[in-house]
Formats: structure tokens, C-alpha cells, sequence
């Protein structure tokens, strides 16, 4: 049997084979404007923002996460140019530097007080990862900096107890995210 990815050797977890191929599928179709009724819309932040179960033998989670990564990228340009003919250049470009501006002001805040803290007996993000994480992003929209789109969707923080909410330090990092493919 024809695999899309290699497997994780078992006992190894693994992406769930079907969850991962139905996406596909569904990518693939938006992509060539093929969709069905009834397929939700794909977008660059939808193939960003998926999660797949996991299970034993499945795929490799290194190969399909480098394959959504190119597929982001790939529905990141194509995003652009439809934006570029609808509205021109310019207001793409201007989209991007308001969100780059918010970015910024975000990591522009005091160490330790970035993001919102968690309550000191649940875990969150370390908040001296994030911190100098933060202080990389802040060289990057600055000084211009380089880091790459993948530096910041592979970064991983430890955890602590009082650390920064996870979801609200996610949801910068993928800003960033789509600052950096809107202006490639």
C-alpha cells in the first residue's frame, strides 16, 4: 500500500492517517477551486491552526507538519494575489504594518508582563522563553533582524506554574505568522 507520508515506527505516535488525508483532500480541492458543497472555506490560518489525532504507526508528524507548512505558504501567496487584485498592493502591505504595529506593541511591554499570567497552580508558558523569544521578534520587526517563518511556527516554551496564557502568546506568534508571508 502507496502511503502520502512515511509512517512513525510503531510504537511511535503518529498522525491519524485518515484525518490527515481528508485534509489533504479538502486542500487540495480549494486550492484548484474544485471544492464541494459543503467543504469548509481553506485558508492559510485553517491550515495553520489544524490539529490531527494521533495514533500508533501513523504518519510522521515531521513530514506531514513540513508539507502544512509549504501548503500555508502556498494559500499565503495565493491569498495575496487575490487581495493585491481586489484592493491593489498597497492595502495588503498596509493590513500587514497595522498588524506588525500591534505586534510590536505587544513585545514592546516590560518583561514578565507581555501577556496576561496564568493563576500560580496552572501551567502556562515559561515566561522567560517567552520573553526572549519576544526580544528575537522584536529585533526582527525593528531592526529587520533575521528569523524565519519557521523559527517562529516551530518554537517550543517550556512551561511553568503563573506562566503567560498560552492562547494569547499562540495568537501572536501567529500573527507574526501571517505578517512575515504577507510581506515575502
Amino acid at each position: 500500500m502507496d502511503s502520502t507520508f512515511p509512517r512513525a515506527r510503531k510504537p511511535r505516535l503518529g498522525y491519524k492517517i485518515d484525518q490527515v488525508e481528508e485534509f489533504l483532500q479538502l486542500a487540495r480541492r480549494a486550492y484548484d477551486g474544485t471544492s464541494e458543497p459543503g467543504d469548509e472555506p481553506m485558508t492559510s490560518e485553517r491550515i495553520r491552526l489544524t490539529a490531527f489525532a494521533m495514533q500508533k504507526g501513523g504518519y510522521s508528524t515531521e513530514h506531514v507538519d513540513a508539507a502544512l507548512a509549504r501548503l500555508e505558504d502556498a494559500f499565503a501567496a495565493q491569498e495575496r494575489q487575490d487581495a493585491a487584485r481586489l484592493h491593489g498592493d498597497e492595502a495588503w502591505l498596509r493590513e500587514a504594518r497595522l498588524t506588525a504595529q500591534v505586534v510590536s506593541n505587544r513585545l514592546a511591554r516590560p518583561e514578565g508582563e507581555r501577556f496576561e499570567r496564568m493563576n500560580p497552580l496552572v501551567l502556562g508558558y515559561n515566561v522567560r522563553d517567552v520573553d526572549k523569544f519576544a526580544d528575537k521578534l522584536t529585533r526582527y520587526f525593528r531592526d529587520g533582524w533575521p528569523i524565519s517563518v519557521e523559527d517562529v511556527r516551530s518554537v517550543v516554551f517550556a512551561t511553568q506554574r503563573g506562566g503567560y496564557r498560552e492562547a494569547q502568546v499562540d495568537l501572536v506568534l501567529d500573527a507574526v505568522v501571517d505578517v512575515m508571508l504577507a510581506v515575502r
